[in-house]
């Protein structure tokens, strides 16, 4: 097995990817077209690869579960996409963006990797429009762009709040190209059930046909696992329900390093989550953190009425509202990073002062009412209306914020029937983007030879702690720019090799593995549904390793999980039979997955002995509440080794290296 060795090129870090991509051996053309590639998952980091990959020359093999492409989690994505074009003049450049990132994730983030992010962001965009992503314009017709989280500029595109459909759409007419070409297979309804390893090197995966139960055996010359995060350990996130950590965990227990499970993001602006029945959660873009204003009321009594339902938010006066992002970080207001809006969020609402119906009051507001009055103004202006009544200027801002953000607001009112328009939003914090993943060097190569991770599969750019709209620039710039030329130098070896036989023994053990664990599931007769393990595994996950951690807290999230997880293969009961359709069949095979990545990540979070990003260890915080970093001991990636059970998994750490940027205590005050 691979050491842990980042790959890191030499040389001045603005240098670093230009000097390494003159010096990687490439595959000529002609040979691109003997060498195979596997691609698992076709969001944005997995559609982006496999089309540029075929786009190449290399045969590709693309699997997803959903019926479609277009069906990824990256659909969901709405807020826009960071790039460092500067379009405002307000002082963006590709530094700035590397340095937002890196401090936005609480300096847990390798250089290199993130400089790269920043110096590529800009193509993305390119590529992206001559793909025909409607992305809004200005007056001027030039791209628009809006704030986000963490940062003084505005470097984020948007296509209105559809950004990641539109971008997904693009990547599909990319794969689609291909597809009619024949240089993509596309196998829709079929998931990775394992990874299989040939002579120490990943050639290939065992396929489960969702539509029809059967096992397939499917090689290659490489493997890519572009699947998506873990957020649904929690059962309750802002992720589809479909969304599961599988594809990675098969390759961790086949060698691949898994880093920084514990480091997950919390997303402030979520809808409350409404009773124990409630299958998922629904994010609000943190776009609307641009126009909108987060408080509480000033007064306990105040909340508590409101919770009762005897007053409402309208009729508090602005002297008896705490606008308390405003009032804590003044430098970035409204806009400072997810995980500190969550913390102070949970803060307010824990204090007494939450406005949710829900038993906790968990709850803030997230008001337009400003931001309306404002834009109407600017319009009455516009018109020569210099005497317009109030409710003109209301009507004309309305209209505005409406062009800005309709679709997310008339989301809000089909959820909640709650006119944000007249009435401010509700919000809460809830469990959003995973910046832990499987462990990658600089190539985005696992520690298995052959086999790489992309977007949010892997842990590389973000740190502790995932600034807004930067999901989607990772997944693009992995898929589109990094990808490409990175995995050329490794099948620069593989032009004479042949194509990869599926009868080896190999293959045999590993369906074989598969077909054993689908058999046990549907022979097992138990009493308890998939879903009452998977709930019983996310009350543990987000009572003590969720928005807040403690060492006793964790330890007996470490026994509990290890107790579900016990019970789980002792009394699951799945439904059905194994040769179609099954969907109670899939999710065991996940929930499985889910019940070992817990036990690691509650681990993980136990040994970081430090506050840092969306990890935030109550022993360790200033007198203000604030995260308390140790540098002196935590600076490192944390890569576990998995050797059978996630408490005997090994260690690893790769020491990060700050040579560009001062390590200093991260303030948005």
């Amino acid at each position: 097995m691979s050491t842990l060795d980042s790959k890191i090129p030499e040389g001045p870090l603005a240098d670093k990817w230009t000097s390494y991509k003159n010096s990687i051996r490439l595959v000529n053309p002609a040979n691109k077209r003997l060498i195979d590639v596997i691609v698992v998952g076709t969001g944005l980091a997995g559609g982006s690869a496999a089309a540029t990959l075929a786009e190449l020359g290399y045969n590709v093999k693309a699997f997803c579960y959903q019926d479609s492409p277009r069906r990824a989690h990256s659909i969901a994505a709405q807020g826009g996409i960071n790039a460092a074009k500067n379009y405002q003049g307000d002082g963006d450049s590709t530094y700035r963006l590397f340095y937002d990132t890196v401090k936005g994730g609480d300096y847990r983030s390798r250089e290199a990797n993130v400089y790269r992010l920043a110096e590529v962001s800009t193509n993305i965009i390119d590529q992206c429009v001559a793909q025909g992503v409607p992305f809004a314009r200005d007056y001027g017709g030039l791209l628009d762009n809006r704030s986000f989280g963490g940062v003084q500029v505005s470097r984020t595109f948007y296509a209105k709040g559809q950004t990641g459909q539109q971008l997904l759409l693009g990547a599909y007419s990319a794969m689609s190209r291909q597809i009619g070409k024949g240089k993509i297979q596309m196998y829709n309804r079929h998931e990775m059930m394992e990874l299989v390893i040939v002579d120490g090197k990943a050639r290939g995966i065992i396929a489960r046909n969702l539509v029809t139960g059967e096992l397939e055996r499917h090689s290659a010359h490489a493997v890519v696992i572009a699947s998506g995060g873990y957020g649904n350990v929690f059962f309750l996130s802002t992720n589809a329900m479909g969304s599961n950590v599988s594809a990675a965990w098969k390759i961790h227990k086949k060698g691949a390093y898994f880093a920084n499970p514990c480091f997950t993001q919390i997303h402030p602006t979520c809808i409350p989550q409404h009773g124990d029945q409630q299958s998922k959660l629904t994010l609000m873009s943190e776009s609307l953190r641009n126009d909108g204003r987060i408080w509480v009321p000033k007064k306990k009594e105040d909340a508590e009425a409101i919770r009762a339902g005897k007053l409402k938010p309208t009729d508090l006066k602005e002297e008896d509202r705490d606008y308390y992002l405003e009032r804590r970080y003044p430098s970035f207001g409204n806009l400072v990073p997810r995980d500190v809006a969550s913390r102070a969020a949970k803060e307010r609402c824990d204090a007494g002062f939450g406005v949710g119906t829900n038993e906790t009051g968990e709850a803030v507001y997230l008001d337009f009412s400003s931001a309306i009055m404002r834009y109407g103004r600017e319009e009455a202006n516009v018109k020569g209306l210099h005497d317009a009544s109030e409710d003109d200027i209301r009507k004309l801002g309305t209209k505005v914020v409406e062009a800005k953000y309709g679709n997310l607001f008339q989301m809000y009112e089909k959820i909640t029937a709650d006119n944000p328009y007249e009435t401010p939003m509700k919000i809460y914090p809830a469990v959003h983007y995973t910046m832990g993943g499987v462990w990658v060097d600089y190539n985005l190569m696992t520690t298995i030879p052959g086999c790489y991770a992309l977007g949010e599969a892997n842990f590389s750019d973000h740190g502790a702690n995932r600034l807004g709209a930067s999901a989607l620039m990772q997944g693009l710039a992995d898929g589109y720019f990094v990808l490409p030329y990175t995995i050329g130098d490794y099948l620069a070896d593989d032009i004479r090799t042949g194509a990869i036989p599926t009868d080896s023994k190999e293959f045999d053990e590993a369906e074989k593995s598969v077909q054993e664990k689908i058999d046990f599931f549907i022979n097992n007769k138990g009493k308890h549904s998939v879903d009452y393990f998977h709930k019983r595994l996310g009350k543990v996950m987000w009572n003590k390793v969720g928005m807040a951690r403690n060492k006793k807290g964790l330890q007996e999230a470490i026994d509990e999980i290890k107790e579900i997880r016990e019970q789980f293969w002792k009394e699951v009961s799945v439904p059905g039979a194994n040769d179609g359709i099954n969907q109670e069949l899939e999710k065991a095979g996940r929930v499985a997955d889910f019940l070992e990545l817990g036990e690691l990540f509650a681990r993980d979070a136990m040994e970081r002995e430090e506050s840092c990003g969306g990890h935030f260890r109550e022993e360790h915080q200033t007198e203000e509440g604030e995260a308390m970093r140790d540098d002196k001991n935590f600076t490192y990636v944390a890569a576990w080794e998995y050797t059978g059970e996630p408490s005997k998994a090994i260690l690893h750490k790769e020491e990060l290296k700050y040579e560009n940027i001062e390590l200093k205590t991260r303030s948005y005050k």
